[in-house]
């Protein structure tokens, strides 16, 4: 039986929130770290609702845009066939030991070592267990094949990229599905079309519920305690263009158009402490003709991440970044702001036949220009985008140059970074450089597309958020993208995710026992 002013639907909480009950956790969001955290109360034996700004056909938030990949520590395939099960067959996969020591150097690595060390170890330290909880709630995984995978020469198995063995089944859209099934099942009230604007603070500073405008008008829901995973800003022009700079003001979001922000800017009015890079953000190289915002249909397949194989030029028809750097899982969160500082913010990604076969299938919803020399190549984009003033003298020269420049040895190796690199450009590519000699060729127009930002709200181990003193804001807990602290400059790939699902786990717990001792 429903609670009163509550209309049940398909199973799903929607309508007008109670404005004479209280609950004892409301959760502001309903993605990945929201639902986790809802879960996590739930189990704690609270009365949980979850507050979602989207009707129930756009529900989800940037978790249903995602590629499922969830970076966590094991020693092996022991550790990962449990999570998996029955959904996966582990011969046909191989992988590397991926400890805590790695994960947490690579955090280091591609954050220039400004992620606080806390939050990072306590990531790492419990990726494995909240995988593995989420796996005992419900929540299916597969092996990761898609992002990072390659085939093993001579044989029918993958090597799974390391650290991001796992992804869930479905990717993000069917990680949005279970975790809205779980919560249903578990009696969590979901009401949608309810966007959160301002905590509710007692006059000892207590958080005493949050202020909604729901489809009846403004109102105030009233709990003990309160969860906020609303997610970034960076569905906000206004504050991307504040925080990140001019040039994102037309940036296309690559997820949700839910995530803009105002939770953010009402718990720093409320005394929370801003944290993290409010300049940077996980920013990746997307189609150049994806929407404005993401589309549902398409979810994260506009992704373009196989560039490391490429040789990748901008309008001026000259190259301008290191394309074999890294492994794309520790460059692609960066590669998309690179591509941003261009000339009309458009790159090309060119191929040829010894490359093309390692694209991700996600190149399949593009259109690329083909040609079978390189010089029909240039003259092919320049009239398939001509208002975009593409200089085809210009790339055709810089082709040549790349193509003489790279050496005869060693061997290229797409598995490893394989140290064949260029001699004598400026930028170099430092791996997988492959000389463009085997037509037919393909060029593949990308443009950068924003998937949430790094700046948010500090939160200490416990999932409480801080003042300015580091002291705890009674009651309020966040978890997920609106929490700074975590990222900065880039990111390893599948850290975001992990990072929701650990900490809002963790906020849930503790919120439920704060509000069993409020009650």
């Amino acid at each position: 039986m429903a609670p009163a002013g509550i209309d049940v639907q398909e199973g799903n909480v929607r309508g007008r929130v109670p404005r004479d009950e209280r609950f004892d956790v409301v959760v502001v969001g309903a993605g990945n770290a929201a639902l986790t955290a809802a879960l996590s109360a739930r189990a704690g034996g609270a009365r949980v609702a979850v507050l979602e700004k989207a009707d129930r056909a756009l529900r989800g938030g940037n978790t249903r845009f995602a590629g499922g990949l969830f970076r966590c520590t094991y020693g092996g395939l022991e550790d990962l066939e449990p999570i998996v099960g029955r959904n996966d067959d582990p011969s046909t996969v191989t992988v590397d030991p991926y400890p805590r020591e790695r994960y947490l150097a690579d955090i280091a690595k591609t954050t220039g070592g400004l992620a606080d060390p806390a939050l990072s170890r306590l990531v790492v330290d419990r990726s494995y267990d909240t995988v593995r909880w989420m796996a005992g709630l419900g929540v299916p995984w597969e092996f990761n094949r898609a992002v990072g995978a390659v085939t093993v020469p001579g044989s029918n198995r993958v090597r799974l990229p390391l650290g991001c063995a796992l992804r869930t089944l479905g990717e993000g859209y069917g990680l949005s599905e279970n975790l809205f099934r779980l919560a249903e099942e578990a009696g969590v009230e979901i009401h949608y079309e309810t966007q959160a604007l301002a905590p509710v603070l007692g006059d000892r500073g207590w958080v005493e519920g949050v202020e909604v405008r729901d489809p009846e008008g403004r109102a105030v829901v009233r709990c003990r305690s309160l969860i906020l995973g609303s997610g970034g800003f960076q569905a906000s022009p206004e504050m991307r263009t504040a925080y990140l700079g001019p040039a994102w003001s037309l940036v296309k979001v690559r997820g949700t158009r839910f995530d803009t922000g105002e939770m953010t800017r009402a718990m720093l009015a409320a005394g929370a402490q801003a944290y993290g890079q409010w300049s940077g953000c996980h920013a990746t190289p997307i189609d150049a003709d994806a929407p404005a915002y993401g589309d549902l249909r398409l979810t994260d397949r506009t992704n373009r991440l196989s560039f490391p194989y490429s040789v990748m030029v901008n309008l001026d028809g000259e190259r301008f970044a290191d394309e074999g750097e890294d492994f794309n899982l520790y460059t692609y969160a960066r590669m998309g702001s690179d591509i941003l500082g261009q000339r009309g913010g458009i790159a090309f990604q060119i191929f040829d036949q010894q490359t093309i076969p390692l694209l991700e299938e996600r190149y399949g919803t593009g259109t690329p220009v083909e040609a079978d020399t390189l010089a029909e190549l240039v003259e092919r984009i320049a009239e398939r985008y001509p208002a975009l003033g593409f200089r085809s003298d210009r790339c055709l020269e810089t082709l040549e140059r790349f193509n003489q420049a790279v050496p005869e040895a060693p061997p290229f190796d797409p598995d490893r970074l394989d140290g064949r690199r260029t001699r004598g450009l400026r930028p170099e590519k430092t791996n997988w450089a492959l000389r463009l000699e085997k037509p037919p060729y393909r060029a593949y127009a990308v443009t950068c597309g924003i998937t949430f930002t790094f700046g948010g709200i500090k939160v200490n181990t416990e999932a409480e958020v801080v003042d300015a003193l580091d002291r705890p804001l009674p009651g309020v807990f966040a978890a997920g993208e609106m929490t700074g602290g975590f990222f900065y400059l880039n990111y390893p790939g599948g850290a975001g995710l992990m990072r929701g699902a650990v900490f809002g786990r963790i906020a849930g717990r503790n919120a439920a026992i704060l509000a069993a001792e409020r009650r």
